[in-house]
């Protein structure tokens, strides 16, 4: 998908959320709001939403030298831990428990501060286990994965990197050796190396990092060791919206996206209502 018109109000609203971070005087947050206006001038309209938004954080934390987002992530970690043993338990005592933690980690991809400023993390997880979703390719999952025994598993956000390690802990118990990736650094509320070992994902499975703060998964940043993990594995998992921006459209089988459509561009390029689950494969 490329750049829509009604993405540049969300690039500006992301910098102002981004920038309330932190108590700052008024001029320097003006100027850089000017050097980000500066990004949007030259924004290529034939990319991905999530190549412009690289460029838009990385001009906000090179000008502020912090991580605005870097002590939310700790506390949305330490909150979704909170709910990891009772998440599990609904897990194992599913008629199925795949299909369960499944759903899980696409409620917890409500965990987004580049979309949200705030949001219910206990309805979203209530309306993934109960409701139908728009796009439900579970059965064609469930099925891809009798065939592999590796699975590169592409996370998105801190808090729900938790989510994901109830779905990642129930593969490798299904006898799968999963590679989870996090980013090479800091952007938005990205899930890095500093978040998996924070919550211990290390423990079920091998955690990389793609060698970039790119939003999504853009192969054109990706370090070399990540591309060659993304070929040779022929299942992915891709969980967020960055992450489907970036992957829609490539060529590889068996890549399943799950998410949530948390924006009006994203829900109108895939015909659906804003706010839509999906566990899509292609």
């Amino acid at each position: 998908m490329k750049v829509n018109v009604e993405c540049f109000p969300c690039f500006l609203r992301q910098t102002v959320t981004a920038l309330s971070q932190f108590d700052m005087d008024d001029g320097v947050r003006f100027a850089i709001i000017g050097d980000v206006l500066g990004v949007l001038k030259d924004v290529d309209v034939e990319k991905t939403p999530a190549y412009a938004t690289t460029f838009i954080y990385r001009t906000v934390k090179n000008r502020m030298g912090l991580d605005p987002y870097a002590a939310l992530k700790r506390q949305f970690n330490e909150f979704a831990l909170k709910l990891y043993p009772t998440l599990k338990e609904q897990i194992m005592k599913s008629g199925n428990p795949l299909w369960s933690a499944a759903r899980l980690a696409i409620a917890g991809n409500i965990i987004d501060f580049g979309i949200y400023e705030s949001f219910d993390v206990e309805k979203t997880i209530n309306r993934a286990l109960e409701d139908v979703i728009a796009v439900d390719d579970f059965h064609y999952f469930e099925d891809a994965l009798q065939g592999h025994k590796e699975i590169l598993y592409l996370l998105d956000n801190a808090g729900e990197i938790v989510f994901d390690m109830l779905l990642i802990e129930l593969l490798a118990g299904m006898g799968k050796r999963v590679t989870a990736v996090v980013k090479g650094s800091a952007v938005i509320n990205d899930a890095t190396m500093e978040d998996a070992v924070e919550v211990g994902l290390q423990r079920h499975c091998r955690v990389i990092d793609n060698g970039t703060d790119a939003v999504g998964t853009d192969l054109e940043f990706c370090s070399p060791e990540l591309i060659r993990e993304y070929e040779r594995h022929s299942l992915v998992i891709s969980k967020g919206q960055g992450n489907f921006e970036t992957l829609e459209g490539n060529q590889k089988k068996n890549l399943f996206f799950l998410f949530q459509a948390k924006c009006d561009v994203i829900a109108s390029h895939l015909n659906l209502t804003k706010g839509s689950m999906l566990l899509k494969g292609q």
